[in-house]
């Protein structure tokens, strides 16, 4: 019997001109928790969308348990015993837990035997890695903690003895993360093994037994974790010392130029998302809203920059008022100094068919040194562009590109230079760095800092929590569309953490 539990050999795999894996050789111990980590564009995704069936290689071989494997398909990694928990969740919303769990395995000996002996394989699945969930529960009324765990059940269900798990904890809060963690420590101290995908080092640090680190399609590193450091394995990845710390001083705010009052914004479905917000926004100062994700941030950040119309309250924008219930015009938001980079850079930031260039003046097109009326100078709009690559360090290098091929840290640095080259009095963010490798976050978190320290009044909206104790001078916590709370970024973890489950009575019962 082998002691591993995955072997790949001589992985190559090139999508055109883009050689994503470089004859990748790489081995995963039984039993333990390994993790990958690299750049965007690094190739880890490729490398296990192949492992997992999703690409066939150019080159190389697969081996489970010491036996070479062919995986064409999804359903063939299934069957050696791989099961993929994918970063956003592969269940169907109005169904029952019992009914996702079962989705796919129709065929299997458990469902063969009727839905009852079903019912008892997944109870005893749930009480054996203590992960209890009620079975007749809708997905959607589920909170994404418990909706990751259906997920790992599904797996589990259909005999998975290898589990991949892709940026895990991007929709947690900090206790649904630990009890994740707890998770995998069972389920490798039954003997499973788990391939751990995540750009927070920290995590890496905390949870595995040994990482690979992948760059540029190779694998240039594999390190026991308990030997390595959180600083060699940010310069593996990027391949030079990368600042790890937010390297700011103190905020020197001024006065507010962005006043929202009793806020209340609905969705598409009546469902108040936004219920009776209010909080300003100073010059000099970022306030950071933390919180899980669905929470109303999302809704908040929509009303604010003019693309969603609220129910009732008040936006003042350089003490003016704004009209927030009425007709939306983001344009004229943005003409009056609002800039915003939205959450969503694929469906709300970028038009991915477009060129680099494009792009780089969406939404402020009609500025005259860009062309007048119909017509655009395509020859200025290119040299802008070509200047922001420079100063924002764009790769690769070339305004013509098609937005699609360029990796999601250089997307977002499109957004970032386009909204913050316009020099606005306030700019909104939405998860600035989300998807985005070590080395890009290190060079957002700098220029956002250099952005406040020129006077500029910055709301930010982030799930990562580190990332919203290192940017923000204050604090302001929502949950269920609600303000909760408001803190410094000096507030234990723990403390922000209780605040974002909506757990006041606990702090108040501290205190």
């Amino acid at each position: 019997m082998s002691e591993l539990a995955i072997e790949l050999k001589g992985i190559d795999k090139s999508f055109g001109p883009v050689h994503a894996n470089k004859n990748i050789d790489l081995k995963v111990r039984k039993g333990t928790i390994h993790g990958i980590i690299g750049e965007n564009g690094a190739g880890k995704s490729t490398l296990m969308s192949i492992l997992y069936g999703f690409y066939q290689a150019d080159k190389g071989e697969i081996e489970i348990g010491g036996s070479k494997v062919a995986i064409h398909d999804p359903s063939a990694a299934i069957a050696a015993g791989i099961g993929m928990v994918h970063q956003h969740f592969m269940l169907v919303e109005n169904f029952t837990v019992l009914e996702n769990v079962m989705l796919g395995a129709e065929d299997s000996a458990v469902l063969n035997k009727g839905i009852a002996k079903a019912r008892k394989e997944l109870k005893r699945l749930e009480v054996e890695y203590e992960m209890e969930v009620d079975p007749d529960a809708i997905i959607e009324e589920l909170p994404v903690g418990i909706q990751q765990r259906v997920e790992i059940l599904k797996a589990l269900f259909r005999g998975a003895e290898i589990l991949i798990l892709d940026e895990p904890t991007g929709v947690l809060t900090p206790a649904e993360a630990d009890h994740l963690f707890r998770i995998l420590g069972q389920l490798k101290d039954q003997g499973k093994t788990v391939i751990f995908i995540t750009h927070k080092l920290r995590e890496i640090m905390a949870i595995t037994d040994e990482v690979s680190v992948m760059r540029r399609g190779e694998i240039v590193a594999t390190r026991e974790t308990a030997k390595t450091s959180v600083e060699e394995l940010a310069e593996l990845m990027v391949g030079r010392r990368v600042l790890l710390q937010v390297d700011k001083g103190e905020a020197k705010p001024a006065g507010v130029k962005l006043s929202v009052r009793n806020l209340t914004v609905k969705d598409t479905r009546g469902v108040t998302m936004v219920d009776n917000v209010s909080f300003d926004v100073r010059a000099g100062e970022i306030v950071g809203i933390a919180g899980v994700a669905g929470n109303g941030q999302s809704e908040l950040l929509e009303a604010i920059s003019g693309m969603r119309r609220a129910v009732s309250g008040t936006v003042e924008l350089n003490s003016q008022d704004t009209d927030v219930t009425g007709r939306r015009d983001p344009a004229g938001l943005r003409k009056r100094g609002l800039a915003h980079v939205p959450e969503d850079r694929h469906h709300v930031g970028l038009v991915l068919k477009f060129d680099e260039a494009e792009n780089s003046v969406l939404g402020y097109h009609d500025d005259p040194k860009y062309g007048s009326g119909w017509l655009l100078n395509v020859d200025a709009i290119r040299a802008d562009a070509q200047q922001k690559i420079e100063q924002y360090d764009i790769r690769p290098p070339n305004p013509r590109l098609k937005t699609a091929n360029f990796s999601g840290g250089n997307q977002q640095k499109i957004v970032l230079a386009r909204e913050m080259e316009r020099n606005p009095d306030v700019l909104i963010i939405g998860q600035p760095t989300r998807g985005v490798d070590v080395g890009a976050i290190e060079f957002i978190h700098r220029r956002i800092i250099e952005m406040r320290d020129a006077g500029k009044a910055i709301l930010l909206v982030s799930v990562e929590l580190d990332e919203i104790r290192s940017l923000a001078d204050r604090v302001l916590v929502m949950f269920a569309g609600r303000i909760v709370g408001e803190r410094t970024p000096e507030t234990p973890e723990g403390e922000i953490g209780l605040l974002m489950a909506g757990v006041e009575e606990e702090l108040e019962a501290a205190e």
